[in-house]
């Protein structure tokens, strides 16, 4: 018997990014090799096999420590995939960062406020706030003049999937972020400023004139 829909699409992300991370870890060193990819689509089938006396699926296991994952992640770990296997790079590093930032950004108006950190809840606005909407629509605006398209399309499937409620939140926010993927802006941010200031620091001192004794 088929679990519910809702069900069944959050083990599909779970087990999808699950997937990508996999294939990324695999071709870390010797690029996507034919191994690679039998190797992750052999973990996709297995993470559906039942164990256990309930008789869960192990990619329900993992459900359970990992709660539901974003669209948003499970839209960017399926863009790694496919640029893995075809070779392809679909997402560049302007691309990228700016992802980056806008999710860190997400992340530190959500996160702490949505834990108490002051009188003002901002996980409300995912209830159906049309200001929240507005942002979203003004931000993919911004995007999109500046030539970047991967954001403004991971809202509109975000927002699409929201609309035809996929996953079991009714909350617009769990559909564009999770704590996954917000430790993973964070983290990508600190280290695309880290590269920054060392490379500053390298043209600083490359640029420096020798001293006349």
């Amino acid at each position: 018997m088929l679990p519910p829909l809702n069900d069944l699409m959050a083990l599909l992300c779970i087990d999808l990014v699950l997937c990508a991370g996999l294939l990324r870890l695999l071709a870390w060193r010797h690029g996507v090799t034919l191994w690679a990819k039998w190797a992750t689509a052999i973990f996709f089938v297995l993470m559906w096999c039942p164990v256990g006396a309930a008789h869960l699926p192990l990619v329900a296991y993992v459900r359970g420590i990992s709660s539901d994952l974003s669209i948003s992640l499970v839209v960017i770990a399926c863009v790694g995939i496919y640029q893995r296997l075809c070779g392809v790079r679909l997402v560049s590093d302007r691309e990228r960062n700016a992802m980056n930032l806008v999710f860190a950004a997400g992340a530190l108006l959500l996160y702490p406020f949505a834990l108490g950190w002051g009188d003002w809840d901002s996980y409300r606005l995912g209830w159906g706030s049309t200001g929240m909407w507005a942002v979203l629509f003004i931000l993919s605006l911004m995007c999109w003049g500046r030539g970047l398209r991967l954001l403004p399309m991971l809202i509109a499937i975000g927002l699409l999937a929201w609309a035809s409620g996929v996953l079991e939140s009714t909350n617009l926010w769990d559909y564009l972020i999770d704590p996954w993927l917000a430790v993973g802006a964070i983290f990508q941010c600190f280290k695309m400023a880290g590269r920054q200031l060392l490379a500053r620091f390298r043209t600083a001192r490359g640029g420096a004139a020798p001293s006349l004794s």
